[in-house]
Parts: C-alpha cells; sequence; structure tokens
C-alpha cells in the first residue's frame, strides 16, 4: 500500500535490506515493512546445495576421461557472496538475476581446474583405478584454494561417481580387461589342475608312504614271527637235548645198572661154579655107582632098567645075542606116556 511492503524469510535465508545503497537491515529469518521505490533486497541461501559435474579432461598419456560427481557447499560468508553476486529478489521473493547460477559455474570451473592438474599426472589405468585418491586430493586442494573462500563459500563434500574413458578406449580396455581376465582365468584353471595335481601327487605319496609303513610292519611281524619261531624251534631244541640228554643219562644208569647186575650175576655164577666145583671135585673120581649109591634114593624099574641097558651097552661085545621082548619095550613107553 502506498509503496510499503511487508516481507517475510525462513531461518535458512539471509537477508539484506539496502536503502540507498546503504545496508539498513540484515540477517537469518528478517521480517519487515520496507518501502519498495527506494529500497532493495537480497537474500543468500544459508543451507547446504548440491551441485553435479561432468566434464572431461586429458591424462598423462594423453588419453581423454570423463569426470562424473557431485560436489556439496555452503555459504560461509554472506557478505562476500552479496559483494560478488547479484542476488536482489523482487517482491514475491524470486531472484531478478542468474547470478545463483553463475556461482555453481564458479564452483565447477574451480573443480574442474583442481581435477585437470590431478589427472595430468596420472596415466589412463592408474586414474581409473584410484578414484577415492582423486576424490581425497581434490577435497584437499579444494580446500586450500582461496577461490572459495573470495566467493564466501565452504565446500563441505565431493563424491566422484566416476572416471570413464572415450567410447574406443574403453572398448580397447575392455578387451584388454578381458584378455587380462581370460588370462587370470586361464591362470586359476591351471593353478587349480597344478593342485589337483599336487593333491594327486600328496595323496600318492601318502598311499605310499601308508604301504611302505604297511611294509615295514609287516616285515617288523615277520621278523617277530621268526624270531618267535626260532626260539621256538630254539626252545623245542633245548626240550629235545634234555630230553635225549635224560635218555642218555637213563641209559647210562641203565647200562650202569646191567653192568653191575652182570657183574653180580657173574659174581654169583663164579661163587655157584666155584661152590659147585668145590662140592663136584671130591666126586670127580668116584664111580656113577657109587654116587648114585650115595644119593640113597629108591631106584624105581624104570631107572633100574636105564642102568641094565647101559651095562649091556658098555659090555656090547661081549654080548653075542640079546633078545628084548616086546612087551618089555612096551612097558616102558607105556609107563612112560603116563
Amino acid at each position: 500500500m502506498f509503496g510499503f511492503n511487508y516481507t517475510k524469510f525462513d531461518s535458512s535465508q539471509y537477508v539484506f535490506l539496502f536503502k540507498n545503497g546503504q545496508v539498513k537491515k540484515e540477517g537469518k529469518g528478517l521480517s519487515f515493512w520496507y518501502f519498495a521505490p527506494s529500497s532493495s533486497i537480497s537474500v543468500v541461501p544459508l543451507s547446504s546445495s548440491d551441485c553435479h559435474f561432468i566434464f572431461t579432461e586429458t591424462t598423462l598419456d594423453y588419453q581423454e576421461v570423463s569426470l562424473q560427481g557431485q560436489v556439496t557447499y555452503k555459504v560461509q560468508d554472506p557478505k562476500k557472496v552479496i559483494d560478488n553476486l547479484n542476488l536482489s529478489v523482487n517482491t514475491k521473493g524470486q531472484y531478478l538475476s542468474k547470478d545463483i547460477e553463475k556461482l555453481e559455474h564458479r564452483i565447477i570451473g574451480q573443480l574442474q581446474s583442481s581435477a585437470s592438474s590431478i589427472l595430468k599426472r596420472l596415466e589412463l589405468k592408474k586414474a581409473l583405478t584410484k578414484l577415492t585418491d582423486i576424490e581425497t586430493e581434490l577435497l584437499n586442494k579444494v580446500s586450500e584454494s582461496s577461490t572459495y573462500d573470495q566467493l564466501g563459500i565452504e565446500i563441505l563434500r565431493i563424491n566422484l561417481l566416476g572416471i570413464k574413458p572415450n567410447p574406443e578406449m574403453a572398448r580397447a580396455l575392455e578387451a584388454q580387461k578381458r584378455e587380462e581376465l581370460q588370462k587370470d582365468a586361464d591362470k586359476a584353471i591351471y593353478e587349480r589342475r597344478n593342485f589337483s595335481v599336487e593333491q594327486e601327487r600328496m595323496i600318492k605319496e601318502s598311499e605310499l608312504k601308508t604301504e611302505v609303513a604297511i611294509e615295514e610292519k609287516q616285515k617288523e611281524i615277520a621278523e617277530k614271527k621268526l624270531e618267535t619261531e626260532v626260539v621256538k624251534q630254539e626252545n623245542v631244541r633245548k626240550i629235545k637235548e634234555m630230553e635225549i640228554e635224560t635218555q642218555v643219562s637213563i641209559q647210562k644208569k641203565t647200562n650202569e645198572y646191567i653192568d653191575l647186575k652182570v657183574r653180580n650175576e657173574k659174581k654169583e655164577a663164579d661163587l655157584k661154579g666155584y661152590v659147585l666145583n668145590a662140592s663136584v671135585e671130591p666126586l670127580k673120581e668116584l664111580d656113577w655107582r657109587v654116587l648114585m649109591a650115595i644119593n640113597g634114593s629108591p631106584l624105581d624099574s624104570k631107572m633100574q632098567m636105564a642102568i641094565g641097558f647101559r651095562e649091556l651097552a658098555e659090555n656090547a661085545s661081549k654080548i653075542g645075542n640079546l633078545n628084548i621082548s616086546p612087551d618089555l619095550i612096551s612097558s616102558i613107553i607105556e609107563t612112560k606116556a603116563n
């Protein structure tokens, strides 16, 4: 009304009220009346903002790469921002210029300059594999740069989403990488086969060692059996020797006994012979008739007939004829048979 307007801002905005080129009011989240014909308002956003970027740079080996990522920044000094950019707004709070976009361009420009100095020191392969290192170094360079301090902003974080070579080089690297992967696969197959062969060799060696151990154990068992058999045979031999020695001893004792018995019997026979000779010697010169008479035993008919026949035989030369009746012979035979 009559050029007077009322405006209100939130706490994420830093507001400057200018009148006749002089700052009349400033601060976060202000609300006030102002006279529009002689006043202007500039608004600086205080909340952190994300700015996406993608640009192309050249590596040490003259290969083009695309660097893509996101940078997060925040206004640190609103006065410096106002000194460098036109952030005036109309009564509806809309920016009257596109300087807010220039801020992002300046941030990306400085970021690209820092990234270029890093990539020019790296070869393509290293640049593609050192994304985290590049991101850390880039943040350090940006933090040390005075450009952002002059703009009154602070870089909070840089996220690199990727570094990509041009399509032709990407295909070449892909083919090379494919070959390397194929080699790695072949090497892995070779190592797996080699490992399998090595395992098989170890198994064979283990089996051979087991067989050798079994053979040695069997040999030990055979030797033990042989030793046992030798001991057994030795014991058998000793037992037989003892038996033989016992039999020899018994035989010796038997022989000694027999010899002793023979000697004793011989002595007894000699004694009997001596006694007999001593008994017979006086009778040697006597006639048998005298001996029979000395005997004193009565003679039976048969004995008498035998003596008779003896006398006949002794005087056979003197006998001319001798008749012996059958009855006499029969009586002798019958008596003898009886």
